[in-house]
């Protein structure tokens, strides 16, 4: 990434003006946006040392920098997205924020919805914590009706000779 190129993070904003002053060291993040969009942009720079600088240490012994190394240097990182926010602007002390991202890893397209909370430390934003979200299959929750089981519609005929037969 130069300098002049849009921010990884896709802020729409050029990466020098936007997350490298983060992960150059030059600034601290104000927000826990600004943490985690930079947070981001240095999974898809390989930057491991911001990543693991930028964990709480409440939860920095729980880091494997081998693997997040792993992650992000072997993935082509397609977009990112916030969903949800709560808190963490500059004058809170913790924060929420739900986001979505993709990225492709062996050839094959991979998508990770999750989850992070911040909390300043020492009046600096850190990565405190993540819960992985993933959609679920969806249940239905109303039994199956089969061909051979009486219309639902009332009429006393079975189902495939009745509403089913449209089916």
């Amino acid at each position: 990434m130069t300098l002049s190129q849009t921010c990884a993070c896709g802020s729409q904003i050029s990466a020098s003006e936007c997350c490298l002053p983060f992960i150059q060291g030059k600034r601290k993040p104000a927000t826990a946006e600004q943490l985690l969009r930079s947070r981001y942009t240095a999974f898809t720079l390989g930057d491991v040392d911001y990543i693991v600088t930028t964990h709480h240490s409440k939860t920095v012994g729980e880091v494997n920098r081998e693997e997040i190394e792993k992650w992000s240097k072997g993935s082509k990182w397609i977009g990112f997205k916030i969903l949800q926010q709560e808190a963490g602007t500059a004058s809170d002390t913790q924060g929420m924020i739900v986001f979505h991202v993709q990225y492709e890893m062996d050839g094959k397209m991979n998508d990770h919805h999750e989850q992070s909370v911040f909390e300043k430390e020492n009046g600096e934003w850190k990565f405190l914590d993540a819960q992985g979200l993933q959609q679920g299959p969806i249940r239905r929750q109303e039994p199956k009706i089969g061909r051979n089981d009486a219309c639902t519609c009332g009429s006393g005929k079975k189902y495939k000779k009745c509403c089913g037969m449209a089916a």
